[in-house]
């Protein structure tokens, strides 16, 4: 799939890769597990940010052959957006191009000088959402963290996966930085750089060996769904603040209600301040501070979590919002909403035993199908459908409806033809006993 001399396996015994890169270890040999990858084979690039530069990358990105590796680094915990800060190129013929998002903004141009190439990433779904955001998206792709799963290796990492078959270690301290910052440390360019400089090569391992295991076609189906939802707006979950973590310690609507006060008051500071919310304000200060009801600023300010001055300065917006949660009416309050589809599993054998009994061998046929083909059980099928077709069954139970009604849910077809026959063999509930 590329013409670029991919980089050996292991135990090759050959030079490695086109570049400067060491000959990777004998596992056998008794030396090190695997050769340190410190620098990229062609040197570490400068952040491409004009449009002259971007220019010159999407004619030597257009020039180039094979599938083209991508990646892109987020600043997740540090801004309130899911933006892209840096996205690493690597294609054969055009070697690593690194860009910066913030001033060039729209790779458009680079989209479709790249239309009709396959795309290589890491967990792609990670990375998808702020790729569409300036205009990027794969027509195809291999996503490899996905592939390695399909073929049932247990360890899917990146730096993982790149040890385990091709012989080099990659750090993976800088995964957590803080991307926005700038300029950006010659060290982390590296990094990101060494995060596209072995992915071609994974991906031909990894897809050798899928064929090998007749699951070439399973990939495909799993790779074509990611495409077809690579920039589909993010599901917006409903009363997002009823995910704040310690929340089932707040008893009471009216304590709740402060709850949602305070969560919706750091969020407007966060949106505006483009930092991530648990920057703000931790969520355990909005559950303390929910508990206690502070009605003045030295009672706020003695909470845990209020002590910081950036906290502080913003003491009364966190007031305001405590005092707008008290003044709401008894029908303002937080009510439970009814929850769509079946309750949590802990909770099935009280509702419906019947119904648990019935999920609980929808599951062994699940658990010893994946055995069967060397899968991870949620990859063989989604526990949130099972759960859902357990709890409400099709009215006449066959192969047929079982697999109707798990395509309704966003199953493949290649997952349906290996349990659906199974699962509606079980689903059916017993006979009362006379």
């Amino acid at each position: 799939m590329t013409d670029e001399a991919p980089l050996r396996r292991r135990d090759s015994p050959d030079t490695a890769g086109d570049g400067p890169h060491a000959v990777p270890p004998d596992p056998n040999s008794g030396g090190p597990a695997a050769t340190p990858l410190t620098a990229p084979r062609d040197g570490t690039p400068r952040p491409v940010e004009t449009a002259a530069e971007l220019a010159d990358v999407v004619s030597r990105m257009a020039a180039g052959t094979g599938p083209v590796a991508v990646d892109a680094e987020r600043a997740s915990g540090y801004r309130y957006t899911q933006r892209a800060y840096l996205v690493q190129l690597r294609r054969a013929g055009a070697g690593t191009v690194l860009l910066d998002p913030l001033p060039l903004d729209d790779l458009r141009t680079l989209d479709t000088a790249l239309a009709e190439a396959e795309w290589v990433l890491h967990a792609a779904s990670q990375d998808l959402p702020c790729l569409a955001e300036l205009g990027f998206r794969p027509r195809r792709l291999f996503d490899t963290e996905l592939a390695a799963r399909l073929a049932g290796f247990e360890r899917v990492g990146l730096a993982a996966l790149t040890e385990q078959l091709l012989g080099y270690s990659l750090e993976k301290h800088h995964s957590a930085a803080d991307w926005s910052t700038r300029p950006l440390p010659e060290s982390w360019l590296t990094y990101a750089a060494l995060d596209v400089e072995l992915l071609t090569d994974l991906r031909d391992l990894l897809s050798a060996e899928l064929d090998r295991q007749g699951k070439s076609a399973w990939a495909a189906e799993e790779f074509a769904a990611l495409v077809a939802g690579a920039d589909r707006p993010p599901r917006v979950r409903a009363d997002p603040w009823r995910r704040t973590s310690g929340i089932h310690r707040v008893r009471g609507a009216r304590a709740q209600s402060r709850v949602r006060a305070l969560w919706y008051a750091r969020d407007g500071v966060a949106a505006r301040k483009d930092s991530a919310p648990g920057r703000v304000l931790p969520d355990s200060a909005i559950v303390a501070a929910a508990e206690a009801d502070p009605k003045d600023e030295r009672t706020l300010l003695g909470i845990s979590g209020f002590g910081g001055r950036s906290v502080r300065r913003l003491a009364k917006i966190w007031l305001d919002a405590l005092d707008q949660a008290r003044s709401l009416p008894d029908d303002a309050l937080p009510v439970n909403q009814p929850v769509e589809g079946p309750p949590p599993p802990h909770r099935w054998a009280e509702r419906d035993p019947i119904a648990a009994a019935r999920l609980a061998r929808c599951r062994a046929i699940v658990v010893g199908t994946a055995e069967q083909y060397n899968l991870p059980p949620e990859n063989l099928i989604s526990p949130d459908f099972i759960r859902r077709l357990a709890w409400s069954p099709p009215d006449e139970v066959t192969g047929q409806t079982v697999g109707d009604t798990l395509r309704g849910f966003g199953a493949r077809n290649w997952q349906v033809g290996l349990i659906a026959d199974q699962i509606a063999d079980v689903l059916p509930d017993p006979a009362p006993a006379d």
